[in-house]
């Protein structure tokens, strides 16, 4: 798949099961986020890789934080098994930095791009994964059990693996409806 095939059919996909990527074919991940725009030369990313049984501990963590936020029992034990709906589990973690030229923002969009260049990686490989938030990722107590700093700002969980189901091709947009020519009547 080339390049731009890559991008233009870029897609999510919910649906994962084993094998994730390993060995070679996650080092090409991590490589290809390490190509993010990086003002300054900061590299102000962390990745936490959760696989295996390790993803129940990432589970206890979300499971922590929806108790902690009087969650129900329900919603707990959906935290708890969140990140087994992959084989694998990314989190991406903006380590911003004090800089008095590049602000957070841009720190957190270039973690931001470190994580959409490791999913498009993995779908040139013939993975498939998904990009989640949600409030967990702004969650103190999440921040803290995963051992971030208090500057630190998770940007996404990257869920990866080989999709279960081909995923339906999202539609086409017209690039008119979202382009503003300055100054053009």
């Amino acid at each position: 798949m080339d390049a731009l095939e890559l991008l233009l059919n870029r897609h999510s996909n919910p649906r994962l099961v084993d094998p994730a990527p390993a060995g070679e074919q996650l080092d090409i991940l991590l490589r290809a986020a390490l190509r993010a725009p990086d003002h300054a030369a900061l590299t102000p990313w962390e990745f936490i890789v959760f696989e295996g049984e390790q993803r129940r501990a990432l589970g206890e963590v979300l499971a922590a934080a929806a108790q902690a936020q009087g969650e129900s029992e329900d919603a707990i034990n959906k935290a708890r098994n969140a990140p087994l709906r992959a084989p694998m589990v990314i989190t991406v973690v903006a380590k911003v930095k004090e800089h008095d030229k590049v602000p957070r923002l841009e720190q957190e969009l270039s973690a931001g791009c470190a994580l959409m260049a490791m999913q498009m990686a993995a779908q040139s490989q013939g993975f498939s994964g998904i990009w989640r938030t949600g409030w967990f990722a702004f969650d103190r107590g999440v921040h803290r059990d995963l051992g971030l700093e208090p500057q630190d700002q998770i940007v996404g969980f990257l869920y990866l693996g080989t999709p279960e189901v081909e995923v339906r091709k999202l539609p086409e947009r017209d690039p008119a409806q979202f382009v503003r020519h300055f100054g053009r009547s």
